[in-house]
């Protein structure tokens, strides 16, 4: 869901960032993108609402959920906002973590 711009962005800072296109997943729906992150072990940053709504997704352990609430969420907006809040936190600070962060607001919740 994220642009590529906003991938390369990360690459050059030295984050290992992986779009659910290039895992052929472009057209698959939140569980199967969300247990592919688990499988990898890796950190699912989204703007899709529907993570962390435990009536449509429930989370169960995982290695981090980033919900970014960006408006409007163009890349130079996403960058903005993730880059700084990875620079804070390490990735295994997220373990079983929804965090919900909007350009104002951290809301942290702990899931598994």
């Amino acid at each position: 869901m994220l642009g590529i711009e906003v991938c390369r962005q990360l690459k050059a800072v030295g984050h290992d960032v992986v779009r659910a296109a290039e895992r052929g997943q472009a057209r698959a729906d939140d569980k199967q993108i969300l247990e592919r992150a688990v499988a990898e072990k890796r950190i699912l940053v989204t703007l899709d609402d529907h993570f962390g709504d435990w009536v449509v997704l429930p989370l169960g352990s995982h290695h981090g959920v980033v919900r970014l609430k960006v408006n409007p969420a163009t890349s130079r907006g996403i960058i903005d906002l993730l880059l700084p809040f990875l620079e804070r936190h390490p990735g295994a600070s997220l373990a079983d973590r929804l965090v919900i962060l909007s350009p104002n607001r951290e809301k942290w919740i702990k899931t598994g």
